[in-house]
């Protein structure tokens, strides 16, 4: 009896909790919370993806693979030298440009010599003319008889024909000649006998020549049978 009354005059709070463990619900959640109640990441297993395992290649896909292969390579070293070949031509063309130029410039330069040296020497020629010139005129000075001055000039005229001569000039021929009206400009007609027909008579102005072609024709008097 007395074990009975003392189970019976147990701890309140004994009895609540004895009470709320025959309560308790089992909870399958198992994500983890710490000690303030925040979740925790747990490690979730996820399945593994299977390997893709890579197709096997025929013996044909692979004879292909090497020959286009190949062909890359031969095309890259096909590019390569053309760029070569292209770095040399225009290497050949810089050098074929300038040496081009320089032998211009050379040409030039050896024109504007020639001439030059032509104008040297016609000028040089020319000297004589004037120095006789000057030897008519003093002549003319000390004794002025008409003869006297037509042979100073006569003597200045064949100086400046030797002048031009020296530089390729020459007379048109004329008196005798038979009339060329590529060389001959006629001023007007005589009459003449037959064996003088169409040839010239008379010169009013002489004509000359510079090497083949014609500085100016000779102005010319032509016969005409009757």
């Amino acid at each position: 009896m007395f074990k009975r009354a003392k189970m019976n005059e147990m701890d309140p709070k004994t009895e609540k909790q004895t009470d709320t463990e025959e309560f308790k619900i089992p909870v399958n959640d198992k994500r983890r919370f710490n000690e303030h109640g925040e979740p925790v990441a747990t490690n979730i297993e996820t399945p593994e993806e299977p390997v893709k395992k890579e197709p096997v290649k025929s013996p044909r896909e692979i004879e292909l693979e090497a020959i286009l292969k190949a062909e890359n390579e031969r095309r890259e070293a096909a590019e390569a030298k053309l760029v070569g070949v292209q770095a040399k031509f225009e290497e050949a063309k810089a050098s074929l440009e300038k040496e081009t130029a320089e032998m211009r410039t050379r040409l030039m330069r050896s024109l504007e010599d020639k001439a030059n040296q032509s104008k040297f020497n016609f000028l040089q020629a020319l000297l004589p003319v004037l120095d006789n010139l000057n030897l008519a005129i003093s002549a003319s000075e000390q004794n002025a008889s008409v003869e006297d001055l037509r042979s100073g000039v006569s003597v200045v005229a064949r100086s400046f024909e030797h002048a031009l001569a020296q530089v390729g000039v020459v007379p048109v021929e004329a008196v005798g000649a038979d009339f060329d009206p590529e060389a001959h400009e006629a001023i007007d007609m005589a009459p003449v006998d037959a064996e003088l027909d169409g040839k010239v008579t008379s010169e009013y102005q002489r004509g000359y020549r510079f090497g083949e072609r014609l500085l100016r024709p000779a102005k010319v008097q032509v016969g005409k049978a009757q």
